[in-house]
């Protein structure tokens, strides 16, 4: 079966923020404006995700709360084990993920965790600054069985690259 992935690494964040911790941090302007930015063109490129799995920290949870006001439609699930993580803890939250699901999952994480998953998964180097959405197809029977096998690249989005492009 087809599957689609979307590593997506969370938007900009404030370092300027009154966060007692980094789990904590917020997003800033630029990160609260990216984020539906990237929801949009996830709805354009017919890459809607049906679900998404995040890290618990403020700044994704944050990030999935401006992107869901375009993403309307998408089961969320919060994860404290996607906090500085990477593929492993993709791979063990997949176990979880009904193999019948055949829309778009979105994981939405950290670097340096989320960069390097999605190299691997895509088995070249890619590099993810904040608010980019690696764009994945791989295949398998369930998605632990495709996230042990390679997949391929489609696209990244960027922010930058879409901050010309209409708004809405």
């Amino acid at each position: 079966m087809l599957r689609r992935l979307i590593v997506m690494r969370h938007a900009k964040s404030s370092w300027k923020s009154e966060a007692s911790t980094d789990h904590d941090r917020p997003l800033n302007a630029r990160g609260r404006r990216d984020a539906p930015r990237i929801a949009r063109a996830l709805m354009e490129l017919d890459w809607a995700p049906t679900m998404v799995h995040l890290s618990d920290a403020r700044r994704t949870r944050e990030t999935w709360i401006h992107m869901s006001t375009v993403l309307t439609d998408c089961e969320m699930i919060a994860d404290p084990h996607f906090y500085l993580s990477g593929l492993e803890a993709i791979q063990t939250a997949a176990a979880n993920w009904s193999p019948r699901m055949s829309g778009p999952m979105l994981v939405l994480g950290h670097n340096p965790g989320w960069e390097l998953a999605a190299s691997i998964l895509a088995q070249s180097r890619i590099s993810m600054t904040t608010g980019n959405a690696v764009l994945l197809e791989g295949h398998g029977p369930t998605w632990v069985d495709a996230l042990r096998s390679p997949w391929e690249l489609k696209t990244i989005l960027m922010p930058r690259a879409l901050e010309d492009e209409p708004t809405g």
